[in-house]
């Protein structure tokens, strides 16, 4: 039983979020959820976010084939985190300069399956 959730355009540079993504892959789900609760980086809030909804759209998928989904038995399969678009803005600096900002974002792709 595998299901996914994506979460697009967070606000948040990917480099930040793989920081956070890298200690929840390959983990059961309740590990990941105990990982993120006491990590303190910002990133961990979209990210549980979509942890929760990849688990929720496994229950849903499992209900609607007629079977019995245990989540305890849930791992994160895959988790990545791809670049969003960029949004481009301009700082005012001494002698008339202009100096590029970079407000990034990114996508958020989990994917939890059961374990084997």
């Amino acid at each position: 039983m595998q299901a996914r959730a994506m979460s697009k355009n967070v606000g948040m540079s990917p480099r930040k979020m793989r920081m956070v993504i890298d200690l929840i892959r390959g983990r059961s789900v309740n590990e990941a959820y105990s990982i993120l609760k006491f990590s303190k980086k910002a990133a961990t809030t979209p990210i549980e976010k979509a942890l929760r909804s990849a688990v929720a759209n496994a229950q849903q998928k499992a209900d609607a084939q007629g079977t019995f989904l245990d989540v305890d038995d849930l791992v994160v399969r895959e988790a990545f985190v791809n670049e969003g678009p960029t949004m481009k803005r301009f700082s005012p600096r001494a002698m008339g300069r202009a100096t590029p900002i970079m407000k990034r974002s990114s996508h958020i792709t989990i994917i939890v399956d059961e374990k084997e």
